[in-house]
């Protein structure tokens, strides 16, 4: 029988379906604001507002609950209501809260509006989740993961320079107009938004749970794994900077060419490396290597503390170029394993429950991160690195468990 090869997905870049470039251009309008807010927003609240960065981090990590208790409802919305239209009211929403932080002058007031806009954004993209499995069929839901991850990626990157030149300037102006700058590109988003096709309502049956995944036991521990496995791109953001000022000779220009190398790698090789994993058992080998590759990474920075600065540059740019292989082939095996297991007709609410995962890590990720990276050093990273290798270990047994449950829990849609 002749295997018919699948129709490739862009050309020269650029997605070949229509639908696909409107996500991707909505997708990279999104994150190019969020860019540059990310780059300035610590700074302008403590040195500019006077907030301190207990306040700072408070208010983040309530607006971060905010984001795990709305995915699941919001994505249960776009399910029944039609993902496109509570997509761009959503993202109404997002641009309409996305500026005014700015306003705060009390630590309560940062917290409720960042919530209010963590709300809005953190709903969206959990509905946009359930769009981009429907739209994006044929196997081809995990490529087209890829490439937008590398399309963000780079509009980060882009967004950064925004965010720079606004630390340059240092004046409160230069901040708000940040703020202003990301509202702008994320009303442009919602309104990109309506270019989409207006995709049906999933109508549920009558008895049919209006949570099913609530329920759906074997895809929660899924979840789980693949939430633990996020737990890297922390590792790697708060953990590695904090590694490389504090216990490293290494200058700490490292952390921003560390950052740099990184973005550029996943810009270039995600979508390459993300191929063959459209599966569920595919995604689980995936997934496997990935955790695999990333304790290699961790178990090489981990020396980077023993020499000079010299010694110390090398083995960390060597120890990130390692991890960021193993972090888009696993990146690759989460979207494999989270989209096969789910019902197309619900992949709303079940793509807000596998964002979960990942919302869960963040809440707890910075103080254990802290405390492997810095406080315990070299032994902190080789912990880590058994984290992923135990990872690597349940993977495969525990998604063919789930694969063999689908019909069990009434997945009778899925593309395992």
């Amino acid at each position: 029988m002749t295997v018919v090869p699948p129709a490739p997905l862009t050309r020269r870049g650029i997605p070949l379906e229509r639908d696909l470039r409107v996500l991707a251009l909505g997708s990279f309008a999104n994150r190019f604001g969020a860019g540059a807010v990310m780059t300035t927003s610590a700074l302008y609240f403590t040195r500019q507002v006077g907030f301190s960065p207990a306040e700072v981090g408070l208010a983040l990590a309530v607006a971060a609950v905010v984001g795990i208790v709305v995915q699941i409802p919001a994505g249960h919305l776009g399910d029944s209501h039609g993902p496109r239209r509570v997509l761009t009211i959503l993202m109404v929403g997002a641009a309409l809260t996305s500026a005014l932080p700015v306003l705060a002058r009390a630590p309560w007031q940062l917290a409720l509006l960042l919530g209010l806009q963590a709300l809005f954004e953190r709903s969206a993209g959990a509905v946009q989740q359930g769009v981009i499995a429907q739209l994006a069929t044929g196997g081809r839901g995990v490529l087209f993961k890829a490439y937008l991850r590398a399309v963000t990626n780079t509009a980060i990157g882009l967004g950064s320079v925004f965010g720079g030149a606004a630390l340059v300037v240092d004046e409160t102006w230069a901040y708000v107009a940040v703020f202003v700058l990301n509202a702008v590109f994320t009303g442009f988003a919602a309104w990109n938004s309506r270019r989409l096709p207006d995709l049906p309502a999933f109508e549920r049956v009558e008895g049919e749970p209006r949570l099913a995944v609530l329920r759906d036991w074997p895809y929660a521990v899924v979840v789980a794994i693949t939430g633990l496995f996020a737990l890297h791109f922390f590792v790697m953001e708060l953990g590695l900077a904090l590694f490389v000022s504090e216990r490293t000779a290494a200058p700490p220009v490292m952390v921003a060419v560390l950052l740099l190398l990184n973005t550029t790698c996943v810009a270039l090789f995600q979508v390459r490396l993300s191929r063959r994993a459209d599966s569920v058992e595919a995604g689980a080998r995936a997934l496997v290597r990935g955790a695999i590759w990333i304790a290699a990474g961790f178990a090489i920075v981990s020396l980077a503390d023993r020499g000079e600065a010299a010694f110390a540059v090398v083995v960390l740019v060597i120890g990130s170029l390692v991890h960021v292989v193993g972090e888009m082939i696993g990146s690759g095996g989460q979207w494999g394993l989270q989209m096969g297991l789910a019902p197309h007709e619900r992949q709303g609410q079940y793509q807000g429950f596998a964002g979960l995962g990942f919302s869960t890590v963040a809440v707890f990720a910075p103080p254990v991160v802290t405390l492997l990276c810095v406080d315990m050093g070299e032994t902190g990273w080789l912990v880590l690195a058994g984290i992923m290798l135990a990872i690597a270990a349940v993977s495969v047994p525990v998604s063919r468990w789930a694969l063999a449950s689908r019909e069990r829990y009434g997945v009778l849609t899925h593309s395992g």
